[in-house]
């Protein structure tokens, strides 16, 4: 019998940490860009916005949250949708997002 890991919310979030816009030094998570996050036994949906809608690398940064995501363990299935409604406004950036950008 094989045992398979159970994945949480809270890797999804650190394993997320780890993607970043290209064009500032700081993760999505932290940026909030992240709206949504939901888990659901190895599936793994995730709904995130860009700076702003017409951002040229909003397709990178979704395919690198997939990627990212996917090498954890338990994951089955990653869905990430590109949203633009709210928008993002800089109040959405973490405290430590804002530490990192000189902003506190």
């Amino acid at each position: 019998m094989t045992e398979t890991a159970t994945l949480t919310r809270e890797e999804v979030v650190e394993a997320l940490k780890d993607v970043y816009d290209p064009e500032i030094p700081v993760n999505v998570v932290d940026l909030g860009l992240v709206y949504d996050l939901q888990v659901d036994d190895g599936d793994v949906d995730i709904k995130m916005t860009l700076t702003f809608a017409g951002c040229g690398m909003g397709p990178y940064i979704a395919q690198q949250a997939e990627w990212r995501v996917a090498e954890l363990d338990g994951v089955d299935d990653v869905n990430v949708e590109m949203v633009y409604d709210p928008p993002w406004t800089p109040d959405l950036i973490s405290e430590d997002g804002k530490k990192m950008l000189g902003l506190d």
